[in-house]
């Protein structure tokens, strides 16, 4: 029983390999290379953010979250106040979310990468 489960697990590790083999990564040393089907690689410098530490600004929309519902609980009374609560958190996370982004935007470590891809034309 275990020579077949052996069998089976490097079985599905070559077909895993095999699948794997045919990937191409291209560099700047490939661009305007050209290929009998008619594409080419093509090279472009990208600016990318790099080692941001909440890259979906979770921290800003929750902070901002609560701190709206708080101010939002303050206001009215009975069902005003729960409408309010839901209210304030809503745009209170939104607010958060956006100033977390401008922030790591200023702030971000923003690197130059060059990125080749076969375009097929």
């Amino acid at each position: 029983m275990n020579t077949l489960r052996t069998l089976a697990c490097l079985g599905l590790f070559s077909l895993a390999a095999a699948g794997t083999a045919h990937a191409q990564h291209y560099g700047p040393q490939d661009e305007g290379r050209r290929f009998n089907d008619g594409s080419r690689v093509v090279c472009k410098d990208v600016e990318v953010q790099r080692n941001s530490s909440d890259p979906n600004r979770i921290g800003g929309t929750a902070a901002g979250a609560v701190i709206g519902g708080l101010l939002g609980n303050q206001i009215g009374g009975g069902n005003g106040r729960k409408l309010a609560t839901v209210g304030g958190a809503v745009a209170g996370g939104a607010i958060g979310r956006n100033v977390q982004g401008n922030r790591q935007e200023t702030r971000g470590d923003r690197i130059v990468e060059t990125r080749c891809d076969r375009v097929y034309r």
